[in-house]
This record gives structure tokens, sequence and C-alpha cells, in this order.
């Protein structure tokens, strides 16, 4: 049977382990309470702006003239005058003499073709004359006569017929002799500048020996190559459009304005591009003129869109992009990409003007999360991943 002690000595030590916890307890200080913290995600936006742009086509060439003519001897002789402005890089107008051959030789053979022509004529003019008498005296006999109609032999029309064929022929020759003549100048055909000269004075050319070579300065052309993909964005394939062409002239930068005036309708075996021709009128009337055999960079003016939306390509990602609504959360919109060009995307519907398009970077951007807007300034060019690759 327990004793008294051993009953009374577990009681008291459970009792003084609960006033020892219960004084503990009372010593420990209450946990500080924290604020509650936001753990929205920190975004930069930028305000969409729609504004009018032309989707216009670069391109390049070489500049050349539209007319390019070899001059070339149509009689033979020996050459007497060469005109000063007859060098490389003169400048002449239409009709300007630029050489003569020797005319003595084709002055005397016109001589001679304008005599041999007034002979016949006189030929001519005597046996229709002949003529006139045989029928006259035809119809004095004829009731007298036999024959009912009288032979061609009598009438002389045979004799008449050779004298009139000799008379064609002696024009022929008159003709010829005269435009023989006329060769032994070597004209300008038209306005322009000389490329080549192949003759000196003195020299003595033949039938189709080469005099020089010239430009025509009335219109210059160049050839601009676009790719196929490109002409969709030219108003009817780019035929009447503007160019503007930029050259160096006396190491400045220079331009001029052109107009594509037509296609060339194939596509190149090489480059498998497309050729559009821009003319230049009077490309060297100017103070400074576009010189043929330059290098150009060319812009074709292309279509314009009245409500274009610019944004980065990085803020892309299948033809969506993330905007901030109003109650700071995202949407993502779909763009009617027109577009891609120098790391830009330019579509022509998905968002409206004032909206703002988010620019930073999120890990898992999902349709309606909560965003916190930072109204910071964003560094100057810097523009972040709106939608990150997965």
């Amino acid at each position: 049977m327990a004793t008294k002690k051993q009953i009374i000595l577990p009681i008291a030590v459970l009792v003084g382990g609960i006033a020892l916890a219960a004084g503990f307890s009372s010593m420990k200080q209450p946990p500080e309470e924290k604020p509650e913290q936001d753990t929205r995600p920190l975004v930069s936006a930028d305000v969409v702006h729609l504004d009018a742009i032309n989707l216009d086509v670069k391109s390049y060439g070489v500049v050349k003239a539209k007319d390019h003519t070899q001059l070339v001897a149509q009689v033979a002789g020996q050459v007497v005058y060469v005109s000063e402005q007859f060098v490389q890089g003169g400048f002449v107008k239409q009709g300007d003499i630029l050489a003569r051959i020797d005319p003595n030789d084709y002055e005397a053979a016109l001589i001679e073709a304008q005599a041999g022509l007034a002979q016949a004529s006189s030929a001519l003019e005597i046996e229709r004359a002949q003529a006139h008498v045989a029928q006259a005296e035809w119809d004095r006999i004829k009731d007298d006569s036999n024959e009912v109609i009288p032979s061609n032999l009598y009438l002389r029309k045979p004799q008449l017929a050779e004298k009139l064929a000799r008379y064609r022929a002696a024009q022929a020759s008159e003709k010829r002799a005269s435009r023989n003549l006329e060769r032994t100048y070597i004209k300008a055909p038209y306005d322009a500048i000389i490329s080549a000269r192949d003759i000196s004075l003195g020299s003595v050319v033949s039938l189709g020996s080469k005099f020089g070579e010239l430009s025509s300065t009335s219109i210059a052309e160049i050839r601009l190559p676009v790719a196929d993909k490109e002409l969709q964005y030219l108003t009817n394939g780019g035929i009447g459009a503007t160019v503007t062409v930029n050259a160096e002239f006396a190491g400045k930068p220079t331009t001029w304005q052109a107009s594509v005036v037509r296609s060339e309708g194939v596509i190149d075996q090489t480059s498998r591009m497309s050729y559009l021709v821009a003319q230049v009128k009077t490309p060297y009337a100017s103070k400074q003129p576009l010189r043929f055999g330059s290098y150009i960079n060319a812009t074709i003016s292309g279509r314009s869109l009245d409500n274009a939306i610019v944004v980065p390509h990085h803020l892309v990602k299948n033809n969506k992009i993330a905007i901030l609504n109003d109650d700071l959360t995202l949407s993502f919109k779909t763009l009617n990409i027109v577009r891609e060009q120098n790391g830009m995307i330019i579509a022509d519907a998905g968002l409206n003007e004032g909206q703002q398009l988010i620019t930073s970077a999120l890990e898992f951007p999902t349709e309606g999360m909560q965003l916190k807007l930072n109204d910071s300034p964003a560094p100057s060019g810097v523009t972040q991943l709106a939608l990150k690759e997965e």
C-alpha cells in the first residue's frame, strides 16, 4: 500500500512543472505583425499611337542613258573636219555637225546625176510630143484605114514607157547622189554627251567604220531590282510610283526625283528579282547632274496606311502582343501584320489609339493576370521583352 509521501511527491512535481511553464509563457513576447506584401509583377508600358505611313520599298541601281547610239560612216572617204565638241565628255545639241568626210567625189556624183536627170526629162518630153503627134495623125487617117484599132507601136506607147522608165531611174540616181552627199556630214541625232571618239582629222574611213558613241541627255534610266514579295507593297506593281534617288555628287549626298515607267515583266534567272525601270528627265540640266554610271540607292513610294501600328519585333509572338488594361490586368491582342522590316512589325489592325503596350519582361504571362505599373521612366533606347520565350 502506497504511503502518503509517495502520493504527494508526484503531485507536487506536476504542479511545479505547470507553474514553471506558466511563468515562462508569461515572459514570452508576442510576434511582430508584418505588413501584407504586393506580389504583383512590376511592368513598364508605352502608349500606343496610330500613324499614317507609306510602305516604301528600298532598291538600288546604276544610272544609264535611255538612248545610246554608235556613230558609223555611211559613205567612204577622208575625214576633213572634226568639231571641237566631238570629244569624250563633250555635250552636243541635236543636229550639230560632229565631223565631215571629204565631199568632192559626192558633189561630182550629184552633178552627174542631175545632168542625167535633165537629159532623161528632156527625152521624156520629146517622146510625149511625138506620141501626141502620132495620136493626132491616127485620128486624121483612121476613117480611111482598114484597121479599126491602131497598134501601140504606131502610137509610140512602148517608146514613151521606155523614156519614162529612164527618167525615173535618173530621179533615183539623183536622189541617191544627194543622200550620199548629205551623209558626208556626221551629225548628232539628239542632245547628247559624247561617250567615245574613234577617228581623228585626216582619218580615212570606209562604209561602216566607227566614228564614236554618244548617249542621250534627255532621259536617264535606272533598273531597280525588287524582291517578288516586296511588290505587294507597291500600287499597280510600282508603275507610276515616285522614286527618290540618292547618290553622292562632289562628295556630298544629293537627291533627285524619278518615276517608274515600266516593269521588265520577267524574273532575273540569276538574282530571282523583278526589275522596275525608273526615269529621270534631263539628268545633266541641274548644277548637280545625275551622271551616267553613278551607283544610286532608291526609295520607291509604296502603299499608304492611315492607322498603322509600328511595334518592336520582339514584343510580338505568334501574332499576339500584350497590353495593360485600365484595371491593371494583362490582355493579349492579335495583330494583323502587314510587314516586318528592320526589327519592327507594321500592322493595320489589332490595337487602338491610347492603349498601353507592355514593354517589360514577364516570366509566365497569362490572360487576366494582375500587374503593377512602374511609374518611373524607362532608360532611353531600352525596351525589354513583353512576351518571354518559353
